[in-house]
């Protein structure tokens, strides 16, 4: 489906300003849709000025739709109203005359009869839509009338509710261009609502946002009381009692606020209602989270756990390395010595990976800064003390623990083969190459690929060298890890330049793509 942003710009002459405060409405619209218990479609004017384009659509979650079609993208003219078919064509045209209608006049317009072309009989309004003074666009909002009945009390203050929203619409005062950046996941009509009035009192709770506050601890009525003064009353001893709180339970700006007690959490949400830029009162919605907060500590302490176990393997690790270190001084033998030393670099790969791990919540981590510091360990072995120059091109990005621990050992083995054996522990570069291959189009549902290569500027391979048959233990590993772990492809022959080149190719995680 087209973006909103993508639809302004091919259809219409607005600005970027225009675009951010159709984008601030359509992110906040469900409201409405709901309250009216109608669908809403956004429509612009084209830059041409010939007819209209629908740019964003929104069916209500408290009742029937009144459109099975999406309407995104469809122009709206004299030329395709007389184009449709003679069954179409009246609707089509009242349509446009509606939507005319508002757009001319700056005001609020309803049809006098609801539209039974459909099938259902649907009432029609437009809501022009105003921004500091000018109009940019006009709302259709849609009632599907087939379940019509007596409304309740909840129901006819939705409704009236919506009028008011509608009416700040219309005036240029919703969305709020002030408002604090909503919750993940904010309070919606149907999780409780409150209207207040102007002086912040209660003239109407919702069933569900009654049950809040009773687990909040409410014991009276909600109806007449001061809402503002009612939440801090029940707000736990320590809990934020600060302005921000006030205002929000108050309804006197468009904030959001969290209240704790009795063991329950609710959230709540300020809509302050506007008219003729006096505040008429306010609609609070209120959301019972107890149990999603409950959840997310449980996650945290989760997250701290493993964290905790990634950092004392590491430790145990670096204990490991340094107990073969002080063993490795103990032997005579040449050989037993290197082999030791062998051994704590590989330890020594796998404690960065488990150092990175301990840093952050997710089993993803930064390779880059584990393959620096791996690469880094070329100097390190270069026991005659010749320069040996390692560097890194390009970047691995986030890669998954199940990845980036094999692909730390494969790196020191390959690192440290370039030293003894490429360049014979004398001066040299060494280069780790890598570039990242996104998925094909249309085929995301595949991996991405992970292309590596470590060159070395030394003496190249020996006569005969056959990498099957091989007896370096080092490079045994690394066949079993790229290809028995890791799943990937191993090529190992010399460089044109001289020296050798290994390029390796690996399958990366969907869930770490990102780099």
């Amino acid at each position: 489906m087209p973006h909103l942003s993508d639809l302004i710009r091919r259809y219409t002459a607005l600005n970027t300003a225009d675009l951010e405060w159709l984008h601030s409405l359509v992110s906040d619209w469900q409201l409405l849709a709901d309250l009216s218990f109608a669908d809403l479609v956004l429509w612009v004017r084209m830059r041409d000025d010939t007819g209209w384009v629908a740019v964003a659509q929104m069916r209500p979650t408290t009742g029937p739709t009144a459109f099975q079609d999406d309407l995104v993208e469809t122009v709206l003219s004299a030329e395709t109203a007389r184009a449709a078919e003679e069954s179409e064509r009246t609707r089509l045209t009242a349509r446009l005359e509606l939507i005319d209608g508002a757009w001319a006049e700056g005001r609020i317009r309803r049809e006098g009869d609801p539209d039974w072309s459909g099938g259902v009989p649907v009432r029609e309004e437009a809501i022009p839509v105003r921004r500091e003074g000018k109009l940019i666009g006009v709302i259709q909002r849609s009632t599907n009338l087939s379940s019509a009945r007596t409304p309740s009390r909840l129901e006819l203050t939705y409704l009236q509710s919506a009028s008011d929203l509608a009416q700040m619409i219309a005036e240029g005062h919703f969305p709020f261009s002030n408002q604090e950046p909503l919750m993940v996941r904010s309070p919606r009509v149907g999780d409780g609502l409150l209207r207040l009035d102007q002086s912040g009192d209660v003239v109407y709770a919702s069933p569900n946002a009654l049950s809040a506050y009773r687990r909040l601890g409410l014991t009276a009525d909600l109806y007449g009381a001061s809402l503002a003064r009612t939440t801090l009353s029940l707000a736990s001893a320590g809990d934020a009692r600060d302005e921000s709180l006030t205002w929000t339970a108050g309804g006197r700006a468009p904030r959001e606020a969290e209240v704790e007690a009795r063991g329950s959490t609710v959230q709540l949400r300020a809509i302050p209602l506007v008219n003729d830029g006096v505040r008429v009162g306010a609609l609070v919605m209120v959301r019972d989270v107890t149990e999603l907060r409950r959840r997310e500590r449980e996650l945290m302490t989760k997250d701290a756990t493993i964290r905790e176990i990634h950092h004392r393997v590491k430790n145990n690790l670096q204990t490991v390395a340094a107990l073969l270190r002080l063993q490795a001084r103990r032997l005579d033998n040449k050989e037993g010595r290197a082999a030791l030393d062998e051994a704590v670099r590989r330890v020594g790969s796998i404690a960065i990976v488990h150092e990175m791990l301990s840093h952050t919540p997710d089993e993803i981590v930064d390779f880059d800064d584990i393959a620096d510091r791996v690469i880094e360990m070329a100097a390190e072995v270069s026991s005659t003390g010749a320069p040996v120059t390692p560097r890194r091109v390009g970047h691995f990005g986030l890669l998954s623990a199940l990845v980036a621990t094999p692909l730390s050992m494969v790196l020191t083995e390959l690192v440290q083969n370039a030293v003894e054996h490429g360049l014979d522990y004398g001066p040299g570069s060494i280069e780790v190459g890598v570039r990242r291959e996104a998925p094909p189009p249309g085929a995301e549902e595949r991996s991405g690929t992970l292309h590596i290569k470590v060159t070395d500027d030394g003496g190249g391979l020996p006569p005969g060298f056959d990498f099957e048959s091989t007896n370096s233990l080092g490079l045994q590993i690394v066949r079993t890890l790229v290809v028995g772990e890791l799943g990937g492809r191993l090529e190992i022959k010399p460089r044109d330049e001289g020296g050798t080149a290994v390029a390796i190719e690996l399958p990366v995680d969907r869930d770490a793509q990102e780099s």
